[in-house]
Formats: C-alpha cells, sequence, structure tokens
C-alpha cells in the first residue's frame, strides 16, 4: 500500500538527518523535498500547500531533544500533520433512527461499490448484525447476479425486486427487510462512467424516500485526483457522510487517500486491501499516517491475528513447542492461519521498519506456495519426523512439488533453525506461542 510514496517520503526526510539542529533552511530543503514527492503522488495542490506550510511552521524554531534526530523530530511533526489531514479520528457507522437502518453505497461505475457492498454485509454479519443486501442498480449487466454471487458465498439474502425500479426497489427493500427481521440494509445503487444529471436525480430521490442512516461514497483509490473531483460532485448533490476508499491492495499512488477528506471535509471510514471479502478495513487516521511513514501499524496488525488465530490450536501449539515436539504438520497448519489474515506482503508492512529496508525488500506472496506444495509431498511419517529425509526422499518431494533439491534443503535447514529458535524462546518465556517465524522464502 502507497509503497512508492513511502520510499519517496523517507528518502526526502533521510537527508536532513545528521544536522545537530533545525533551522529554516535545512527545513525549507526538507519541505521542497516532501511537496515534490506528495505532488508525485497526486495530491491536491491545495492540500499539499497547506500541510507543508503547517509542518514548516511547526518545525521552524525547534530544537532537536538531547535523544532525538533532527531527522526523528521532522517525522513526529508530519506524523501529526499527516493525522490531522486524514481526520484526526476513526468514524464509525452512525446508526440513527430506527431499525432497518438503511446504508446507501454510491459512486462511479468500476470504483467497487458492489463488491464493497458484499464486504460490509461480511463485516457487519460477524459483528452479529443482520444485513440485507439490495440490488438498486438495474442498468450495469450482470450487476445484479454479480451481488446475487455475493451474497450466497456469506450466506447474507439479496433483495432484487422488479429489476427495473431502484426507488421502488428501495422502498420495498424496508417492508421486506422488517418482515425477515434484518436490521441493517445495504444498497448497492447504480454508477455511471461519469457524473451526469440523470445519475445524481434518482440517487437524490431515493435519498429523500428512504432517508438512510448513511451514505457512503466508493472511490477508486487508484484513480486520484479523478477521485477527489468525483467526491466532490457527489457531496454537492447528495451530502453523503462517509468515504471509502477501495483497491490500496494495488498500484495507488496515495493521492485520493491524502486529498478526499480535505476537499469534501467528510471522513474516510472504510478501505479496501483486497479483493476477498475478508479484506475490509476500518479506517483510522493514526494508523495509515504510522503506515505512510514507514512507522508499520502494529494495532491492526494484532486485530487481525485475533480475528484469525484458533486458540485452541495456539494453546495446543504452545504445549508442542514446549515439548520440542513441533512438526511440519503444525507448520503447515500455521501457514493457513496466517494466510487467514492477508497477503504476507501486506502483513510485512504493518511491522515497522520493513518500508525502509535495503533493496526494496519485498516478500514474494508466491513464495508460500511452493512451501506449501514441498510439505504437501511429503509423506506423514516424513512431516512428523523431518530428520529421516535423506537424499533420495529429498529427490521425491522436489518433483513431487515441482521445486528443486535445493529448495527442499533450504526449508529444511530454515525448520530445523526455527526450531531451535522456538526451544530458546520457550526456556525464556516458560509458556507461550512464539509472534512470529523468521523464515526467508524468498
Amino acid at each position: 500500500m502507497f509503497d512508492d510514496l513511502i520510499t519517496k517520503l523517507d528518502g526526502a526526510i533521510r537527508k536532513i538527518r545528521g544536522t545537530g539542529k533545525l533551522n529554516e533552511k535545512n527545513i525549507a530543503d526538507a519541505m521542497r523535498d516532501i511537496r515534490r514527492v506528495l505532488l508525485e503522488a497526486d495530491v491536491n495542490y491545495r492540500v499539499v500547500k497547506q500541510f507543508i506550510a503547517a509542518v514548516q511552521g511547526k518545525a521552524v524554531g525547534q530544537e532537536v531533544l538531547q535523544s532525538i534526530t533532527p531527522g526523528q523530530q521532522i517525522v513526529k511533526i508530519v506524523h501529526e500533520e499527516l493525522i490531522y489531514l486524514l481526520g484526526q479520528i476513526h468514524v464509525p457507522i452512525q446508526w440513527r433512527g430506527a431499525s432497518p437502518h438503511m446504508i446507501m453505497v454510491v459512486g462511479l461505475q468500476g470504483s467497487g461499490k458492489t463488491t464493497f457492498a458484499g464486504k460490509l454485509a461480511y463485516m457487519l454479519k460477524k459483528q452479529e448484525r443482520l444485513p440485507m443486501l439490495v440490488a438498486a442498480d438495474v442498468y450495469r449487466p450482470a450487476a445484479i447476479e454479480q451481488l446475487i454471487t455475493l451474497g450466497e458465498s456469506i450466506d447474507i439474502p439479496v433483495f432484487i425486486g422488479d429489476r427495473k425500479q431502484p426507488l421502488i426497489i428501495a422502498k420495498s427493500s424496508i417492508e421486506e427487510a422488517r418482515r425477515q427481521n434484518h436490521d441493517v440494509i445495504i444498497l448497492d445503487t447504480a454508477g455511471r462512467l461519469h457524473v451526469d444529471d440523470v445519475m445524481m436525480n434518482e440517487l437524490v430521490a431515493i435519498k429523500k424516500a428512504i432517508n438512510p442512516s448513511e451514505i457512503l461514497f466508493v472511490a477508486d483509490g487508484m484513480t486520484g485526483q479523478d477521485a477527489v473531483n468525483s467526491a466532490q460532485a457527489f457531496m454537492d448533490r447528495l451530502d453523503f457522510d462517509g468515504i471509502v476508499l477501495t483497491k490500496l491492495d494495488g498500484d495507488a499512488k496515495g493521492g485520493a487517500a491524502l486529498s478526499i477528506r480535505s476537499i469534501t471535509g467528510k471522513p474516510i471510514k472504510f478501505i479496501g486491501i483486497g479483493e476477498k471479502l475478508h479484506q475490509l478495513e476500518p479506517f483510522h487516521p493514526d494508523r495509515m499516517a504510522s503506515r505512510i511513514l514507514g512507522m508499520g501499524d502494529i494495532v491492526t496488525l494484532v486485530e487481525k491475528a485475533q480475528e484469525s488465530v484458533d486458540q485452541e490450536k495456539a494453546e495446543k501449539l504452545a504445549l508442542k513447542i514446549r515439548k520440542q515436539s513441533f512438526t511440519f504438520e503444525d507448520f503447515l497448519d500455521q501457514l493457513n492461519q496466517v494466510k487467514k489474515m492477508g497477503p504476507i506482503s501486506q502483513i510485512m508492512n504493518m511491522l515497522p521498519g520493513t518500508a525502509k529496508l535495503p533493496g526494496n525488500f519485498d516478500v514474494d506472496d508466491h513464495a508460500l506456495v511452493k512451501v506449501e506444495a514441498i510439505i504437501h509431498s511429503m509423506t506423514k511419517e516424513e512431516r512428523q519426523k523431518p530428520q529421516i529425509i535423506n537424499g533420495s526422499r529429498r529427490k521425491r518431494i522436489a518433483r513431487g512439488s515441482g521445486s528443486t533439491v535445493q529448495d527442499v534443503n533450504r526449508l529444511l535447514r530454515q525448520f530445523q533453525s526455527m526450531r531451535k529458535m522456538m526451544k530458546q524462546m520457550s526456556r525464556m518465556q516458560g509458556k507461550g506461542v512464539p509472534k512470529g517465524f523468521p523464515m526467508d522464502f524468498s
């Protein structure tokens, strides 16, 4: 997420490190570089101007504390201003009015509205609410079928009405939700390739008729200033309540994220970080600011771990580690739990400092596929007792997994090193599961 922005911003700040004191000249030099980086990331020019002025105003005249370098002082100031720029606090969905609560999803075609509607329904279901999806996009080919498929995949009903009149569909969905005791309605509305009066008039009519608890504008995070411009157009007509940024796992420059809240005055409420239905996150300005500055996001990482890790399996694993009986079967089970948290590259980006590692450090998510293939090519006895894997067995495992003997050897060495580390950590901690496996699959 924002890899290019993170790298270039760190490079701009790094230039000021090593200076004994912040002064107007070195601050001005740093601000010039940061301004260039933000503009290259397609951040709105007015937003960049205000941001730079705020940072520079706080930085000028400040002496570096004894234990802090100028670079760290600038990072602190930039971090504070990024949080302010992104909205300061997390703003959840506001459940206004009586149940069922209507959440109206709007945006341009191709922004990811329908997928977001499914993701939000999935998230709310996990929070023990009873959502119902409503297919009010009667214009885009296969839009209704896409929503039905999403609903079936997460066992959430989809109301389709007459498939012809969005306003009638929206009104009818309220009675249907009451009849089936659903407390949340997620209305997937139609979009266009561009803002037009016909679309806006229809959305305004629906808003007046159903009085939704929330209107969420969905923006493609990869489109930069285009997303900001369309958001402003929707804001002028609909006065929506919050913003959803999608596709942030792709080649998003960061311009939309850093501009859209300041331009519209509305909070970013969710971000989409992948295509799968669980890859939706509530937006926290402080956490996003930390990610952008390469400081990681440990809080979100812990939350993901809590959602994904089976506590009973974790306790059994802790016992095995203490007894030094950790096997490839256990490791495979741990890989599957880690994969539930999302792509490894995203998890690594939440760890402090990984964005600043040399050589454009990255983790190849496909490398885990090779590791799994190697383990699956082992017999049950080999997984339980890897010490019996001799030369001929290694050749067979390599052939069966489509890898090389060198790959098998590397995995076996790393596994043995990991078991030694676990043994040492178990002695130090007395109990508990190590929080990470330092294995290099690149």
